[in-house]
Protein backbone atom coordinates (compact mmCIF):
# COMPACT_ATOMS: atom_id res chain seq x y z
CA UNK A 1 0.00 0.00 0.00
CA UNK A 2 2.68 2.50 1.02
CA UNK A 3 4.90 1.38 -1.85
CA UNK A 4 2.12 2.39 -4.24
CA UNK A 5 2.04 5.83 -2.64
CA UNK A 6 5.83 6.16 -2.98
CA UNK A 7 5.80 5.04 -6.61
CA UNK A 8 2.94 7.38 -7.49
CA UNK A 9 4.63 10.34 -5.79
CA UNK A 10 7.96 9.56 -7.45
CA UNK A 11 6.39 9.26 -10.92
CA UNK A 12 4.45 12.50 -10.49
CA UNK A 13 7.54 14.35 -9.22
CA UNK A 14 9.56 13.04 -12.17
CA UNK A 15 6.86 14.37 -14.50
CA UNK A 16 7.17 17.78 -12.81
CA UNK A 17 10.92 17.72 -13.48
CA UNK A 18 10.34 16.76 -17.11
CA UNK A 19 7.84 19.58 -17.47
CA UNK A 20 10.41 22.01 -16.04
CA UNK A 21 13.05 20.83 -18.50
CA UNK A 22 10.58 21.21 -21.36
CA UNK A 23 9.70 24.76 -20.30
CA UNK A 24 13.36 25.70 -19.90
CA UNK A 25 14.18 24.38 -23.37
CA UNK A 26 11.89 27.07 -24.80
CA UNK A 27 13.96 29.82 -23.20
CA UNK A 28 16.63 30.78 -25.65
CA UNK A 29 20.23 31.16 -24.62
CA UNK A 30 21.75 32.65 -27.74
CA UNK A 31 22.21 29.39 -29.59
CA UNK A 32 19.66 28.42 -32.19
CA UNK A 33 17.55 25.41 -31.27
CA UNK A 34 14.39 24.19 -33.05
CA UNK A 35 12.51 23.87 -29.74
CA UNK A 36 12.36 27.68 -29.61
CA UNK A 37 9.69 27.63 -32.31
CA UNK A 38 7.81 24.46 -31.37
CA UNK A 39 5.21 26.16 -29.17
CA UNK A 40 4.17 28.59 -31.93
CA UNK A 41 0.81 27.66 -33.44
CA UNK A 42 -0.69 28.75 -36.74
CA UNK A 43 -3.95 28.40 -38.64
CA UNK A 44 -3.37 25.47 -40.99
CA UNK A 45 -6.41 24.99 -43.21
CA UNK A 46 -8.86 25.91 -40.47
CA UNK A 47 -7.24 24.28 -37.45
CA UNK A 48 -4.58 25.48 -35.03
CA UNK A 49 -1.46 23.32 -35.29
CA UNK A 50 2.03 23.61 -33.80
CA UNK A 51 4.65 24.94 -36.20
CA UNK A 52 6.61 21.68 -36.17
CA UNK A 53 3.56 19.91 -37.68
CA UNK A 54 3.30 22.38 -40.56
CA UNK A 55 6.99 22.80 -41.35
CA UNK A 56 10.41 21.25 -40.97
CA UNK A 57 12.48 23.10 -38.33
CA UNK A 58 16.26 23.01 -38.60
CA UNK A 59 19.37 24.76 -37.34
CA UNK A 60 21.29 26.44 -40.16
CA UNK A 61 24.07 27.82 -37.97
CA UNK A 62 24.60 28.88 -34.34
CA UNK A 63 22.33 31.93 -34.68
CA UNK A 64 19.92 30.98 -37.47
CA UNK A 65 16.95 28.63 -37.63
CA UNK A 66 15.53 27.37 -40.90
CA UNK A 67 11.81 26.73 -41.41
CA UNK A 68 10.73 24.82 -44.51
CA UNK A 69 6.93 24.53 -44.85
CA UNK A 70 5.50 21.21 -45.99
CA UNK A 71 3.01 23.17 -48.10
CA UNK A 72 4.48 26.06 -50.13
CA UNK A 73 1.27 28.08 -49.85
CA UNK A 74 1.73 28.32 -46.06
CA UNK A 75 4.91 30.45 -46.17
CA UNK A 76 3.10 33.72 -45.36
CA UNK A 77 1.04 32.16 -42.56
CA UNK A 78 4.15 30.67 -40.95
CA UNK A 79 6.05 33.94 -41.28
CA UNK A 80 3.15 35.82 -39.68
CA UNK A 81 2.92 33.28 -36.82
CA UNK A 82 6.63 33.71 -36.04
CA UNK A 83 6.36 37.52 -36.21
CA UNK A 84 3.34 37.67 -33.89
CA UNK A 85 4.83 35.23 -31.35
CA UNK A 86 6.19 36.52 -28.05
CA UNK A 87 9.77 35.69 -29.07
CA UNK A 88 10.59 38.99 -30.76
CA UNK A 89 12.02 37.30 -33.87
CA UNK A 90 12.01 38.70 -37.40
CA UNK A 91 11.85 35.93 -40.03
CA UNK A 92 13.31 36.46 -43.48
CA UNK A 93 11.68 34.64 -46.39
CA UNK A 94 13.90 33.39 -49.20
CA UNK A 95 11.63 31.61 -51.67
CA UNK A 96 10.16 28.64 -49.84
CA UNK A 97 12.59 28.66 -46.92
CA UNK A 98 12.10 30.99 -43.97
CA UNK A 99 15.27 31.92 -42.09
CA UNK A 100 14.90 33.09 -38.50
CA UNK A 101 18.03 34.93 -37.31
CA UNK A 102 18.40 35.09 -33.52
CA UNK A 103 19.62 38.47 -32.32
CA UNK A 104 22.36 38.38 -29.66
CA UNK A 105 21.01 38.65 -26.13
CA UNK A 106 21.61 41.89 -24.27
CA UNK A 107 22.65 41.90 -20.63
CA UNK A 108 19.23 43.23 -19.62
CA UNK A 109 17.42 40.53 -21.61
CA UNK A 110 19.64 37.86 -20.02
CA UNK A 111 18.65 39.11 -16.56
CA UNK A 112 14.96 39.06 -17.54
CA UNK A 113 15.30 35.50 -18.83
CA UNK A 114 17.03 34.50 -15.58
CA UNK A 115 13.97 35.74 -13.69
CA UNK A 116 11.75 33.65 -15.97
CA UNK A 117 13.96 30.60 -15.32
CA UNK A 118 13.71 31.15 -11.56
CA UNK A 119 9.92 31.49 -11.80
CA UNK A 120 9.70 28.21 -13.74
CA UNK A 121 11.87 26.56 -11.09
CA UNK A 122 9.63 27.87 -8.34
CA UNK A 123 6.55 26.55 -10.15
CA UNK A 124 8.17 23.11 -10.36
CA UNK A 125 8.96 23.21 -6.62
CA UNK A 126 5.36 24.14 -5.83
CA UNK A 127 4.13 21.22 -7.95
CA UNK A 128 6.49 18.84 -6.13
CA UNK A 129 5.37 20.13 -2.73
CA UNK A 130 1.73 19.65 -3.73
CA UNK A 131 2.51 16.05 -4.67
CA UNK A 132 4.18 15.62 -1.26
CA UNK A 133 1.08 17.03 0.45
CA UNK A 134 -1.19 14.61 -1.45
CA UNK A 135 1.02 11.60 -0.65
CA UNK A 136 1.21 12.46 3.06
CA UNK A 137 -2.54 13.05 3.13
CA UNK A 138 -3.10 9.60 1.60
CA UNK A 139 -0.85 7.97 4.23
CA UNK A 140 -2.76 9.81 7.00
CA UNK A 141 -6.03 8.51 5.60
CA UNK A 142 -4.60 4.97 5.71
CA UNK A 143 -3.64 5.57 9.35
CA UNK A 144 -7.09 6.90 10.16
CA UNK A 145 -8.67 3.83 8.54
CA UNK A 146 -6.27 1.72 10.64
CA UNK A 147 -4.72 0.14 7.53
CA UNK A 148 -1.22 1.11 8.73
CA UNK A 149 0.37 1.77 12.12
CA UNK A 150 1.54 5.14 13.43
CA UNK A 151 5.15 4.05 12.96
CA UNK A 152 4.43 3.16 9.33
CA UNK A 153 2.77 6.53 8.82
CA UNK A 154 5.76 8.31 10.34
CA UNK A 155 8.21 6.33 8.18
CA UNK A 156 6.06 7.02 5.12
CA UNK A 157 6.13 10.74 5.86
CA UNK A 158 9.93 10.66 6.19
CA UNK A 159 10.31 8.68 2.98
CA UNK A 160 8.03 11.10 1.09
CA UNK A 161 10.00 14.06 2.46
CA UNK A 162 13.26 12.46 1.28
CA UNK A 163 11.75 12.02 -2.19
CA UNK A 164 10.65 15.65 -2.15
CA UNK A 165 14.08 16.90 -1.06
CA UNK A 166 15.77 14.86 -3.78
CA UNK A 167 13.51 16.25 -6.50
CA UNK A 168 13.77 19.84 -5.25
CA UNK A 169 17.57 19.54 -5.33
CA UNK A 170 17.32 18.44 -8.97
CA UNK A 171 15.11 21.47 -9.71
CA UNK A 172 17.66 23.79 -8.07
CA UNK A 173 20.51 22.22 -10.04
CA UNK A 174 18.59 22.42 -13.34
CA UNK A 175 17.74 26.09 -12.76
CA UNK A 176 21.35 26.86 -11.80
CA UNK A 177 22.68 25.22 -14.99
CA UNK A 178 20.18 27.13 -17.16
CA UNK A 179 21.11 30.43 -15.45
CA UNK A 180 24.79 29.81 -16.14
CA UNK A 181 23.95 28.97 -19.74
CA UNK A 182 22.02 32.24 -20.08
CA UNK A 183 24.73 34.39 -18.56
CA UNK A 184 27.47 33.00 -20.84
CA UNK A 185 28.47 35.45 -23.53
Amino acid sequence: MLNDIYKDANVRMDKSLESLRHELSKIRTGRAHPSLLEHITLDYYGSEVPLNQAANLSVEDARTLGVTPFDKSMVQAIEKAILTSDLGLNPVTAGVTIRVPLPPLTEERRRDLTKVVNAEGENAKIAIRNIRRDAIQTSKELLKDKDITEDDAHRAEQHIQELTDKHINVVDETVKVKEQELMEI
